[in-house]
């Protein structure tokens, strides 16, 4: 028997929350990955591995907000809590992996290509081990076409957002590509939805596992709390607030270790002949 399968149970409720929480862990992680590209190779890794987390929390919360809506018409739905933590994890390991890559190997060619790749496939795993962790009273079934198309979206999405953090063109480029991989994201977990089918058993009984409300809770504030925790970082981090002169990378190619030395903003210097000048006139005339 085939399962009635409602997507948007909620209307447009949980589609355009799931969205913001896609484009706000989106953001704060493509500005982690730029300001490592800013910094000396001893920060870097720190801004990585914070740019990783954000992003891999802000899709998984993304998608169990989105999973909020979703419903079988003839049977509940719980979920299996350590596959649906698992898939966090694995969604931090290989973002991070991907990030990483362009991280110290810059943003361009074979370095882009394979940690777009790599990040594009953590968003797609985690998509489907949290989908794994469902416990219904029945088998889901996938169209494997809709599948293929679900993980290239991702891949392509997870390729130009970490193309656009190597760009290192400011505030308003980093929203406007957390914008478009929030959008990329969303997509990628509706197709995948899409792809779903479900076929129910002939008997009634009831699924194991916690259900969504009893998840929604613990599954909520601890990705929830970091996401804001990392966005007081970004915010009050000097080079992120100091405006348009910092946003010059140290090298010309991204990813590339910054210099040492540290320019220090607000600091007066006179020009060469001014100071010339100043540093005869305190001359006495024992000096002369």
């Amino acid at each position: 028997m085939q399962g009635t399968v409602d997507g948007f149970s909620y209307g447009l409720v949980t589609p355009l929350v799931a969205y913001l929480m896609a484009c706000l862990g989106g953001a704060l992680g493509l500005r982690c990955t730029t300001r490592s590209m800013l910094v000396a190779r001893s920060w870097r890794a720190g801004w990585l591995a914070l740019g990783s987390v954000a992003i891999a929390s802000g899709i998984w919360t993304m998608h169990f907000i989105a999973m909020m809506g979703f419903t079988v018409k003839e049977t509940p739905i719980h979920y299996d809590k350590p596959t649906t933590f698992a898939s966090l994890g694995v969604a931090v390991v290989m973002v991070g992996i991907g990030i990483f890559i362009v991280g110290y190997r810059g943003a361009t060619g074979t370095a882009l290509f394979t940690g777009g790749t790599i990040t594009g496939l953590g968003v797609a795993s985690m998509h489907y081990l949290g989908m794994a962790g469902m416990r219904l009273n029945g088998n889901l079934g996938y169209n494997t076409l809709t599948v293929s198309a679900s993980v290239v979206i991702a891949v392509v999405a997870a390729t130009a957002a970490l193309w656009a953090a190597g760009q290192v063109r400011g505030f308003l480029w980093s929203v406007g590509a957390s914008l478009v991989m929030g959008l990329a994201v969303s997509g990628m977990h509706y197709t995948g939805m899409a792809a779903l089918s479900v076929h129910l058993h002939g008997t009634s009984n009831s699924p194991g596992g916690d259900s969504a409300a009893a998840l929604l809770a613990p599954m909520m504030i601890g990705p929830l709390v970091f996401l804001c925790l990392a966005g007081v970082v970004v915010m009050f981090d000097p080079l992120m607030v100091m405006g348009k002169p910092d946003w010059r990378p140290t090298e010309h190619r991204p990813g590339v270790p910054a210099h040492s030395t540290v320019q220090y903003v607000g600091r007066r210097h006179l020009p060469r002949a001014g100071r010339e000048r100043g540093h005869r006139s305190s001359r006495t005339p024992q000096n002369r």
